[in-house]
């Protein structure tokens, strides 16, 4: 019985691990760039929830605000930061994403201060199956990632904005002379790269309501551990490893021995995962052209 509490636990984590991890591996599938300040999004987005909450009182409505926001803000970033540099190299993007990540925990900082905040967008409570107990808004964190993760799949499969993605992540040369538009394409990864990011911040808010300027910084972290796991660009692959690392760090939590190392013990199965399959377990070999 404790073990399938663990497992759901594990689910309801690494389904949050998994939205930003999406995120991650879809700008970098598509847009060829890892953008390290994916992870503030869900920064933002807690505060933004804070001031609705504040102002209005309502959570459903502070929820949709802050996605919207964030949306606007992914968008307003890859415009303004990382358009520019389409044409540079990826060094030049990956210091320019850290800095873009500095900025907004510093701008947050300067309007909210350092010190950590409560926010409690609501008490679900919890409900109980004869001796086995769990809180509602582990199993609501769970249910509602895999509806996301599902619909996202079928966006992407069957919709000619998702085939437009698909085909300028394997070639966007050709993509564009096809007459696909890669700027548009990219636009909209950004935008729904912001959206999941902002949904993980309300989920990961629901599990810990302490807010700071750097509250996005290891969930973000680890859901590019995620991604790589699962296999960087593969949209499968990012749920995989969101989930795969959700559990793993719940089973190790809940072994005394092992709760202090969950961190190392994460990042250890990463590098071995590498070792032995460098593209990640779903990852694909891509043939670079010369």
């Amino acid at each position: 019985m404790e073990f399938l509490h663990t497992l759901i636990n594990g689910l309801s984590l690494g389904g949050i691990y998994a939205l930003v991890a999406l995120g991650y591996t879809m700008v970098y599938g598509i847009a060829k760039m890892l953008n390290f300040a994916h992870g503030d999004i869900i920064m933002v987005s807690g505060y933004v929830i804070l001031v609705f909450l504040s102002m209005t009182g309502n959570p459903l409505l502070a929820i949709f605000a802050s996605i919207v926001f964030c949306i606007l803000l992914g968008v307003v970033i890859e415009k303004v930061a990382y358009k520019p540099l389409r044409g540079a190299s990826p060094l030049a993007v990956l210091i320019t994403a850290i800095g873009v990540s500095y900025l907004l925990q510093s701008l947050a900082q300067m309007i909210f201060g350092a010190d950590p905040k409560m926010i409690v967008i609501y008490d679900f409570g919890s409900v109980s199956i004869g001796a086995f107990s769990i809180e509602v808004k582990t199993l609501l964190t769970l249910f509602a990632s895999l509806v996301v993760m599902i619909s996202l799949t079928l966006f992407i499969k069957f919709s000619r904005t998702g085939r437009a993605m698909l085909a300028v992540s394997e070639d966007r040369g050709a993509a564009q002379l096809m007459g696909v538009s890669v700027n548009r394409i990219i636009t909209i990864t950004f935008a729904i790269g912001s959206a999941l990011a902002a949904l993980a911040g309300t989920f990961y808010l629901l599990k810990a309501p302490n807010m700071n300027p750097t509250f996005g910084s290891l969930p973000g972290i680890k859901a590019f551990t995620a991604a790589v796991i699962g296999g960087i660009g593969s949209v499968p692959g990012a749920m995989f490893g969101g989930l795969l690392l959700g559990i793993i760090e719940c089973l190790c939590n809940a072994v005394p021995v092992l709760s202090p190392y969950t961190d190392a013990i994460e990042f250890l199965i990463l590098i071995l995962i590498l070792l032995v399959k460098p593209t990640g377990i779903l990852g694909k070999k891509r043939r670079e052209k010369v």
